[in-house]
């Protein structure tokens, strides 16, 4: 693998998304441009920017490796991160858009009218964008320690690095083009490659899945065994889509609820399209790469593919379109994470003021840095779904009571929030700090979105129903805005 090709590959992405944050700055005057890109983003563009965002590490890297490990089972996870986005659409995007709120913390206070509820939802969203960061810059160190020799904490510096100073330039306008822009990158990145890899065995006469080889090698159960697992992450991923807020603050762009909706119809057919190419190199690594299964860094399997199927100058080339599309995937589902933090602690620190989201916006990126240079994980997809757990059994009850239920109260949303990262807290500390626990209490601890999140629903109902005297008088008003048709509701308040 040519260093020097990889260097080149991951400049021109680099250069590319420093000169349309440029472009971005340009157009980025006001607070709302900042925050929400003045709510003018249209469907199409939107949608691409979401795709942007949403298809991280976990999706570039992560789902081939676990299909080598796995086998079949990893097929869950695209499929549970395309349904996600149906629940959005059925439940959560028009609403969401009708709230007239620039973060997810601001439909808190509105929907709740209490401050309590705001400070609880916003440290959740805070702990739930480090958390999912931190992946992203891992694979970065990942693929340039293995396409370069370079030292990994080059990559994840390089990453946040662009990323900061993209948010800084224009916020969300700006990483709006960014985004959309880094989608088609690593569409193609993975589409070219797959394409020539799978032509390549056609002209040599070759079966992409090794005659069937690939079906019938040993596979290892992803994190537990049975069907509880994998109950518990199909819950994990559908649930915890719902309360992303990297991804719900897209929706906050749209010009209205109808158009949030078509861009969630279009985000769908996006990820369909998408997560087909890491699952046909998921089956080609199993053939071609069967060794990273047992060598531990089978996240690497699309890094490695090209240059062991088509190999010389061609594999090299092939090896750095890939490399290009995977430092889009970190960088612009980073800068997502990163914008929509920023929102939310200047939002509560700095007084919401454009400087202050630049504030924010440092702060927002040097943590998880600090985070991910002082760990060491290569299960990317793993640790996603881990994240998705925790924000299923927290942000996701909030969201969608708030939404459908005008008993929710603010002591019940407190409630249940609490309780689900208490439950999802415990279940990580379990599983790390114990070693020993086999069986079903293992499978509890690996796996708890099962548990934690009818845990946190039923706490925040049964909260909310004995505090049910202490719902905000605008509840009704709120609940009309949320769910009337915008030529017939009021229209969302202006900030």
């Amino acid at each position: 693998m040519n260093a020097g090709t990889s260097l080149a590959a991951i400049a021109v992405v680099v250069l590319s998304t420093v000169l349309i944050a440029v472009h971005g700055l340009r157009l980025s005057r006001t607070t709302g441009d900042f925050y929400v890109a003045s709510r003018t983003v249209r469907p199409w563009w939107n949608a691409s920017a979401i795709g942007g965002e949403y298809l991280s590490a976990a999706s570039f890297l992560g789902i081939a490796g676990l299909i080598v490990v796995s086998g079949q089972d990893a097929l869950w996870f695209p499929i549970g991160y395309t349904a996600g986005y149906l629940m959005l659409l059925l439940f959560v995007a028009a609403p969401l858009r009708r709230s007239g709120a620039y973060t997810l913390p601001d439909f808190a206070q509105t929907r709740l009218g209490s401050r309590v509820a705001r400070l609880v939802t916003s440290v959740l969203v805070v702990v739930v964008g480090w958390l999912y960061i931190v992946p992203q810059l891992h694979g970065a160190a990942l693929t340039l320690g293995i396409t370069t020799g370079l030292p990994g904490w080059l990559g994840a510096g390089l990453v946040m690095t662009v990323v900061c100073l993209t948010v800084l330039a224009g916020g969300m306008r700006s990483i709006t083009f960014v985004q959309a822009f880094q989608f088609w990158i690593k569409l193609g990145a993975l589409a070219v490659p797959t394409v020539f890899m799978l032509l390549q065995l056609g002209v040599a006469g070759r079966s992409p899945t090794g005659n069937g080889l690939a079906f019938d090698l040993p596979q290892a159960a992803i994190g537990t065994s049975g069907i509880y697992g994998t109950i518990s992450l199909i819950v994990a991923l559908l649930f915890g889509t719902l309360g992303l807020p990297h991804v719900l603050v897209r929706f906050y762009t749209n010009p209205d609820g109808p158009s949030a909706r078509r861009t969630t119809a279009i985000v769908l057919g996006l990820l369909s399209v998408f997560y087909l190419f890491p699952t046909v190199l998921g089956v080609l690594g199993r053939v071609h790469l069967p060794e990273l299964a047992t060598a531990g860094n089978a996240d690497a399997t699309v890094l490695l593919l090209p240059a062991r199927i088509v190999g010389g100058t061609a594999g090299n080339l092939l090896t750095a379109v890939v490399i290009g599309g995977a430092f889009a995937a970190f960088m612009s589902t980073t800068s997502g994470l990163v914008v929509s933090l920023a929102g939310v602690m200047s939002q509560d620190l700095f007084g919401g003021t454009v400087r202050g989201f630049r504030y924010s916006t440092v702060l927002a990126s040097v943590i998880p840095l600090l985070l991910a240079l002082g760990t060491n994980t290569l299960a990317l997809a793993g640790a996603i779904g881990s994240v998705f757990a925790f924000t299923a059994s927290t942000l996701c009850p909030l969201l969608l009571l708030g939404i459908w239920w005008r008993g929710l109260t603010a002591a019940g949303a407190v409630a249940g929030m609490l309780a689900g990262a208490a439950g999802c807290a415990v279940s990580m500390l379990a599983a790390s700090l114990l070693p020993g626990l086999e069986g079903f209490a293992r499978d509890l601890a690996v796996q708890p979105a099962a548990w934690t999140v009818p845990l946190a629903f039923l706490v925040t109902v049964v909260v909310s129903l004995s505090t049910a005297g202490q719902s905000p008088r605008t509840t009704t008003a709120v609940m009309a805005r949320l769910h009337a048709p915008e030529r017939v509701g009021a229209a969302p308040p202006r900030r």
